[in-house]
């Protein structure tokens, strides 16, 4: 099956053609028929697996072949909805592409930067725009934007954006959505959270799932190192100097964690940067080019700051922390795994972080193979019960309690004095 089968218009047959693309991924062949169709899409496939064009090329065909029966000021004809900023740019640029050909004008809208160039740009006048929730209610609000044209909506990696909890912004924008209009909406999995809104969002939808012939944890070579928290940055020194290094992506729990990392890394000239949510939009952009195109090996990420990066060719990936959120570990792992392809994935743990390893092992269904030839094996397992064994705070018998009673039945002010005095050695202070 090629894309000219599909049906697709000679200048999007450029556009793919120019990038390289010859046959369609599975999601590409199911959905873009549908879509071409105009019907309702609901659409479950692993991120990696082609979805962004899947529907943007359905979106810019109908389009193109609207326009020319269009006149007049640009209005907003396809709306995307993301969770990230980075998801965003990502999906924008991809129409861009695809696009480059038919005259169609796309637009990116996010928060964390000036609302001005943004504001402009809708102002000349857009057909597609792509759009964070939060931004997007913003200017709506502030009269910027109008979602009364819009003929097709698309609602991308919606369990992450009820994971994000958008899940009320997200019922604000459907509500000002023109009722008729073509409703697509993917998601990599399905729980019942996602299917209720998907009933909301969606008339009689078409049904596409990809069950991939690997899942991301047979695809992705796995490895575990137990460690103690406090050697787990000269861990990870020890495997980054190992090997020669190359482009690695390591996830941390927290933004404080991921400065961290990063800075510990500088002190043994190893180069990195950290995308988080307390970094600018354009420095988190500026550090994920630096990445893509290979200036910057090392990159250390939150887990919301991940959501949409697609570097080809991503040697590692790598748990600096372990998940409290067991899905949330084969999204990471993902990354070095997208679509067919294979990758490897090392994860450190604590002895704090067991629990969230059980969790993991019971979801994927396997156990991770462990490797023990490190120079920091088992080092700190023992901190916990350590601490556990020092002497707790001796408990003295109180003095005078029959006495203190007694004031405390007889004056109610007393009591009171008396249980602010006494508060501070509670018990259970903890």
């Amino acid at each position: 099956m090629t894309f000219k089968e599909l049906g697709i218009i000679d200048p999007i047959l450029k556009a793919l053609e120019a990038k390289g693309y010859k046959h369609p991924s599975p999601i590409q062949e199911q959905s873009i028929p549908i879509l071409l169709k105009g019907k309702d899409l609901l659409g479950c496939a692993q991120t990696g697996t082609g979805k962004t064009a899947a529907f943007a090329i359905p979106i810019l065909q109908h389009l193109y072949n609207d326009n020319h029966n269009t006149k007049g000021q640009r209005r907003i004809k396809a709306l995307i909805i993301t969770p990230t900023r980075e998801l965003a740019i990502q999906i924008g640029d991809n129409f861009t592409e695809y696009g480059k050909h038919t005259g169609i004008v796309n637009t990116v809208i996010f928060g964390g930067v000036k609302q001005g160039p943004q504001t402009q740009a809708l102002r000349r006048g857009v057909d597609i725009l792509v759009a964070t929730p939060g931004r997007l209610l913003d200017l709506m609000d502030q009269g910027y934007i109008s979602l009364k044209d819009v003929q097709y909506s698309v609602l991308d990696e919606a369990d992450h954006m009820l994971d994000m909890g958008f899940i009320h912004d997200i019922r604000r924008i459907l509500a000002k959505l023109p009722t008729k209009r073509q409703s697509l909406f993917f998601s990599a999995t399905m729980p019942t959270s996602i299917v209720k809104l998907s009933q909301k969002m969606l008339g009689n939808p078409e049904k596409v799932t990809i069950a991939p012939k690997q899942t991301t944890a047979e695809r992705v070579e796995q490895a575990l190192y137990y460690v103690s928290k406090k050697n787990k940055p000269k861990l990870l020194v020890h495997l980054l100097t190992r090997n020669t290094l190359q482009s690695t992506l390591i996830f941390s729990r927290t933004k404080y964690g991921a400065d961290k990392i990063t800075k510990f890394l500088k002190k043994v000239d190893i180069h990195s940067e950290a995308i988080h949510g307390n970094k600018s939009q354009n420095q988190r952009q500026k550090a994920l080019l630096n990445f893509k195109e290979g200036k910057t090996k090392v990159l250390v990420a939150t887990d919301i700051a991940a959501r949409g990066i697609d570097v080809s060719d991503l040697a590692l990936v790598v748990n600096f922390d372990l998940p409290n959120i067991a899905e949330t570990y084969v999204h990471r792992i993902g990354r070095t795994g997208r679509a067919a392809a294979s990758g490897i994935a090392i994860s450190f743990c604590d002895i704090e972080e067991r629990a969230y390893l059980k969790d993991i092992q019971k979801l994927i269904g396997q156990q991770i193979r462990v490797i023990a030839d490190h120079p920091f094996i088992n080092s700190g397992d023992n901190e916990p019960e350590e601490k556990a064994k020092k002497p707790q705070r001796s408990q003295r018998p109180r003095r005078n309690n029959e006495r203190t009673d007694s004031r405390k039945k007889a004056n109610p002010e007393t009591r009171q004095k008396s249980d602010r005095r006494r508060k501070p050695f509670s018990r259970n202070r903890d």
